[in-house]
């Protein structure tokens, strides 16, 4: 990447625009306010953090588990769209970024990203001219586009054909075929359609056929025996499609084809029935996105390395945390905090209560139990506890929340702090994380 791009966002300055930020900071840049090294206690609430230490292990972690098996890793850049973020897993190893649409890919470019792959179909005439213009002017990059049908293919292929009459001739756009599966989401859904969409590639001289992809998280969303075997089946499909291109001979020459499948819920499934393929000399590639992050929700309980791990590495860390005040307790049983749906994931689990932070000097972080997030509005959140029973909170506390789903979290966001230590009393804030969405 152009790693001068995503520098000069050091320069950039803080002020009203950006949300979690105190009027105290208004003006400073962000390396000035970094190098202050700010406490948390100094940051208005709500407020979404991301733990440092957790962030480099879930890196760290992934990439160890890929190259153990031959795997290469394009991690989904749209969990996160923070470019500092994806030069880290570019360092860590990872063989690309994945992004899922022509805006993510032109945040891609903008930071100099040389191999994006696009995990979905572009056909609109004005992105592809973008595209391939990009790729002529930038003759070694690599951008990856899907298919899942001959009119995609057809439509591309116009698209392309007649920007070479205008423009002249453009590097052939590498597309990958993508198998679906039943009740998923894009896809063709049976062989005959796949191959019929990688011929109609092969066919076009604006294309270039580079391989197959998938996405089975679409698919389950238990790891139960059922779920896992409905995962592995639909991989072997995936796989079928490849194992009949290169029987066909329809990978051009001089090409390593790529086989891709593997969000961050069933990579171990992807290992299971997809690592023959690299033995033989395929380039199997994940993408798996949310790993980075983690949760304290829904991936906790799915993660291959989470909770209850089913495939041998490192377990990962929640990384994020919401931070708010309560600020009512309107009746027994029942207070208000501060941070919403505008703030706040919550379409896979609400968010957890875990800690109380120090009421006063001197005080020690607290375990809270017995008190439930049972709603989100807007901008309010309800906790719920016994009515009967002293109440565990008052107004003007702070509470630490653990959240689920990374993907819709860090999208309300555009300057993240980063702290050294989530359990601390008073964690110091040692980065911010720049965000496009």
């Amino acid at each position: 990447m152009d790693r001068a791009a995503w520098e000069r966002l050091s320069g950039e300055r803080v002020d009203w625009q950006h949300k979690g930020m105190s009027p105290d900071f208004w003006g400073l840049t962000v390396a000035e306010l970094r190098a202050r090294r700010p406490r948390l206690s100094e940051f208005p609430t709500p407020l979404l953090t991301l733990s440092r230490p957790a962030l480099d292990h879930n890196i760290a972690a992934l990439a160890s588990w890929c190259a153990d098996r031959g795997f290469d890793l394009a991690p989904h850049g749209k969990t996160t769209m923070a470019p500092a973020l994806w030069q880290q897993q570019l360092d860590a190893g990872a063989w690309a970024i994945t992004v899922a649409n022509l805006p993510q890919l032109a945040v891609a470019r903008a930071f100099g990203m040389p191999r994006v792959m696009v995990a979905n179909a572009v056909i609109s005439p004005l992105s592809l001219r973008w595209i391939v213009d990009e790729l002529a002017a930038h003759t070694q990059d690599e951008i990856y586009v899907w298919a899942d049908a001959v009119r995609t293919v057809q439509l591309m292929h116009e698209a392309l054909e007649a920007h070479a009459a205008d423009a002249g001739p453009r590097p052939p756009l590498r597309v990958l075929v993508e198998r679906g599966g039943t009740g998923g989401r894009t896809g063709a859904r049976d062989l005959r359609t796949a191959l019929e969409t990688a011929a109609a590639v092969a066919d076009s001289p604006y294309l270039l056929l580079a391989g197959v992809a998938g996405y089975e998280g679409a698919l389950a969303h238990t790891a139960d025996d059922q779920a896992l075997e409905v995962v592995a089946s639909y991989l072997r499909d995936l796989a079928q499609v490849h194992q009949d291109l290169l029987d066909g001979g329809r990978y051009p020459e001089g090409i390593t084809p790529v086989i891709t499948a593997g969000g961050s819920a069933y990579f171990d499934v992807v290992d299971e029935v997809l690592r023959p393929f690299a033995d033989a000399g395929a380039r199997v590639v994940l993408r798996s996105g949310a790993y980075v992050v983690h949760d304290d929700g829904f991936y906790r309980g799915i993660s291959p390395l989470g909770q209850h791990p089913r495939t041998a590495g490192p377990t990962v860390r929640a990384a994020m945390h919401g931070w708010v005040r309560v600020s009512s307790q309107p009746e027994p049983g029942l207070a208000i905090f501060d941070g919403g749906k505008r703030d706040l994931p919550f379409d896979e689990g609400l968010p957890e209560v875990q800690l109380l932070r120090p009421r006063t000097a001197g005080d020690q972080v607290t375990q809270l139990d017995g008190i439930e997030v049972t709603a989100l509005n807007d901008q309010h959140g309800f906790l719920r506890f016994d009515a009967d029973a002293a109440a565990p909170v008052r107004i003007g506390d702070e509470l630490r929340l653990g959240l689920s789903h990374p993907c819709t979290a860090l999208d309300k966001w555009v300057l993240v702090p980063v702290i050294d230590d989530a359990d601390a009393e008073d964690p110091v804030v040692v980065d911010l994380l720049r965000t496009w969405f």
